[in-house]
């Protein structure tokens, strides 16, 4: 008994598209945590990989469920938009994993180039094995059919850079930094960033070797291809993940070989690597024994000891006093939504409002930790002033002990731009332009130079 060609094809598709459905799986399980359950990527990520979908997928189904989540957060706003035009009575309600299903599959076929057979033909065998959302398996494929003919040219129509920021973090961005600033922030946040490194040593050598490039900063960049720990150097401890923004505050410090130096808030211990490469004695303090153990793990692939402690940076009293204390403290990370992009999702503006308390109290308690005439760094991955200018304003009304001490020009080699006028450190995403957006961008971070005075 022979099939036909048509049958043959039908068979061969049906087959090709269920070799895709655990990647589709595990990114329906991972949006959905974000987007219904406000969970950190990142957080889900770790515990799926460890124990979840994630974990048994080969490296290629990792890499496309990661592409898919990637492309649904980034293009969130457009697929929306897309979806709405489609479903005509709105998104139904009490069912299940329906709008990660129909927000997934849309990315793949709008952004990810999927064949619509493959992609299609997975979302509805997704619904169908939800009991939440198996009874809307004619809608998925009716929508899906759709987005397929006419979602890239309804996509394409829109302005990608503010339709995909979500309404309260242009409103603040905006209001801020004016309508230019924003939209140019957004478009950032539409490519995967590419990777930074800093080297112990010899960065033109390493940029040969990972097919990167040296930065001004002396960073090296390369395009993210594979796993972090396959790279080559890194069983060696040539170098460790930092964006190149983010490797700016341990530099204010300015010569710190020889001298005693805390890092607050240390975790992943980035800083501390950068300072004890530098001569400094560092002591890394952080709150959590997970996370200093991320330090602690950091340290010892790249040969390098740093005083370790467990303790409250808003209450350490070590009894000692420090030549220079960096303050890297927790915040809203919105600086980080090229590398995160679900950040506009979990985060909201009660958690800023929470997180500048929490800052105000590192602050207080860091400029007691420093001797007078020593330096205090303070610095966040955030976009807001809240987090940023305001806290240094309000500190220097509450701690007269406290001067600036304004960066100069020829401290961020050549980058004048990433100086305000107070002589604070401001960079943006859409920053450090090369010569495609893939190799472009930096991670929006504040910085400010504190000198105690007595």
């Amino acid at each position: 008994m022979t099939i036909s060609d048509k049958e043959a094809r039908a068979r061969a598709q049906a087959r090709d598209a269920q070799v895709g459905l655990p990647a589709r799986r595990a990114a329906v399980e991972l949006l959905g945590a974000v987007l219904q359950k406000k969970q950190q990527l990142d957080d889900i990520l770790g515990r799926s990989l460890e124990r979840g979908s994630m974990g048994d997928l080969p490296a290629r189904d990792r890499a496309l469920a990661r592409a898919i989540v990637g492309t649904s957060l980034r293009r969130k706003g457009q697929l929306d938009h897309v979806l709405g035009a489609f479903l005509e009575r709105g998104m139904p309600e009490r069912s299940g994993t329906l709008y990660p299903i129909l927000l997934s599959a849309a990315a793949q076929l709008i952004f990810l180039k999927t064949p619509p057979h493959a992609a299609i033909d997975l979302a509805v065998t997704l619904a169908q094995y939800d009991p939440k959302a198996k009874r809307y398996d004619k809608l998925v494929n009716a929508v899906l059919r759709r987005v397929a003919g006419e979602g890239e040219a309804i996509a394409a129509s829109l302005d990608a850079g503010r339709v995909n920021t979500p309404d309260w973090l242009w409103t603040r961005w905006v209001s801020y930094w004016g309508e230019e600033r924003a939209r140019a922030i957004g478009q950032s946040h539409l490519v995967e960033p590419p990777l930074d490194l800093t080297l112990k040593s010899d960065p033109e050598f390493w940029a040969e070797q990972l097919s990167g490039r040296v930065l001004p900063t002396g960073s090296v960049r390369l395009l993210p291809k594979g796993r972090i720990e396959a790279l080559p150097g890194f069983d060696e401890g040539a170098w460790f993940v930092q964006d190149v923004a983010a490797s700016l505050p341990a530099r204010l410090l300015g010569e710190v070989a020889g001298k005693r130096v805390a890092d607050l808030c240390a975790a992943p211990g980035g800083k501390t690597a950068q300072l004890v490469l530098a001569g400094a004695s560092v002591v890394a303090v952080d709150s959590s024994k997970t996370r200093l153990g991320l330090v602690a793990d950091n340290l010892a692939r790249l040969g390098l000891e740093a005083e370790l402690v467990i303790a409250d940076a808003t209450t350490w009293q070590p009894g000692e006093m420090f030549d220079a204390v960096l303050l890297d403290a927790p915040c809203s990370s919105t600086g980080t939504i090229r590398r995160h992009p679900d950040i506009p999702y979990t985060k909201s503006p009660k958690d800023i409002e929470a997180l500048a308390g929490l800052q105000a109290r590192l602050l207080d308690n860091a400029a007691r930790l420093v001797k007078p005439g020593g330096r205090l760094v303070y610095s966040t991955c955030s976009l807001e002033p809240e987090e940023g200018e305001a806290q240094i304003a309000a500190l220097l009304v509450r701690n007269d002990d406290l001067r600036l001490e304004p960066i100069e020009d020829g401290e961020l080699f050549g980058e004048t731009a990433w100086i305000e006028p107070s002589g604070a450190l401001r960079t943006f995403p859409y920053e450090l332009r090369l010569d495609s957006p893939e190799w472009s961008g930096m991670d929006g971070f504040f910085a400010t130079r504190l000198v105690r005075t007595r």
